[in-house]
């Protein structure tokens, strides 16, 4: 097992567990406490996870992982999870597109696609989409957040509620076990729902490690969704609520 992998096991195992010990660790992956130590050191240097005494546990509910880090982690099934989504885009559609690093892939799958009209407050997505003569990108004002380069403030959801789409795209920063969608900045949350309440279909995107992952913020409840975008199926109580509300879920599979 590559260091990477260990990692990226050390970092599902926290989240499943909520806090796991050194020596635990250790004896799971069969090395030594000071290999691990020196993984979750690694790992809470990304801000990926909390370092507590004898252990590791999740990272602040109130403060996400840096935007750098999360370009990287879990890109392989953030790029299924896209090509997933955009195999329900049709052309000439219009859309919204919320910020987040699944979004940054979201927007590079619809590079193929034709006369799309979307709207963002994702500068990464616009400058992705820009790519595409065929499209017309807008790009909502307002204030620029520095930690995840999108626009929020009432100016950026003043924007959004002159249009009606015909999709929003959203990602989250967490979902909670009663299928409650989460995120870390309120200002992004309003931008965010203004999105969802202003299109006519709503799909949401969200990898495997976002069940059950902290955030203070409310945005939503995952069966307002018409689909359900991720990489695993996710946790009983929650496949058990989105059948029940008939959310349809799509798993991107290898």
């Amino acid at each position: 097992m590559t260091e990477a992998d260990r990692q990226e096991q050390i970092l599902e195992l926290v989240h499943q567990r909520g806090f796991v010990s050194i020596d635990a660790l250790a004896e799971h992956f069969a090395v030594t406490p000071q290999t691990v130590r020196r993984d979750v050191n690694r790992l809470c240097a990304r801000s990926l996870l909390r370092r507590y005494h004898g252990g590791a546990g999740l990272p602040s509910s109130v403060e996400n992982a840096t935007y750098q880090s999360r370009q990287v982690l879990h890109l392989n099934e953030k790029r299924r999870i896209a090509a997933a989504v955009v195999q329900a885009v049709p052309d000439r559609a219009s859309l919204f597109i919320n910020s987040g690093t699944t979004m940054e892939q979201v927007a590079r799958a619809l590079l193929k696609h034709r006369s799309l009209r979307i709207i963002t407050n994702n500068l990464h997505v616009a400058h992705i989409l820009a790519e595409n003569e065929g499209f017309e990108v807008l790009v909502a004002g307002g204030q620029v957040s520095r930690r995840e380069r999108g626009l929020i403030g009432d100016a950026t959801k003043e924007f959004i509620g002159q249009f009606k789409t015909d999709l929003c795209i959203l990602g989250v920063g967490g979902i909670d076990e009663d299928g409650t969608l989460l995120d870390f900045d309120f200002r992004e949350v309003r931008v965010s729902q203004a999105m969802a309440a202003n299109a006519r279909q709503l799909f949401v995107a969200a990898d495997h490690s976002k069940f059950g992952r902290a955030a203070m913020a409310r945005l939503g409840v995952l069966t307002e969704a018409d689909i359900f975008f991720t990489d695993r199926p996710p946790p009983a109580r929650i496949r058990a609520l989105l059948k029940r509300e008939q959310t349809e879920l799509r798993l991107a599979r290898d």
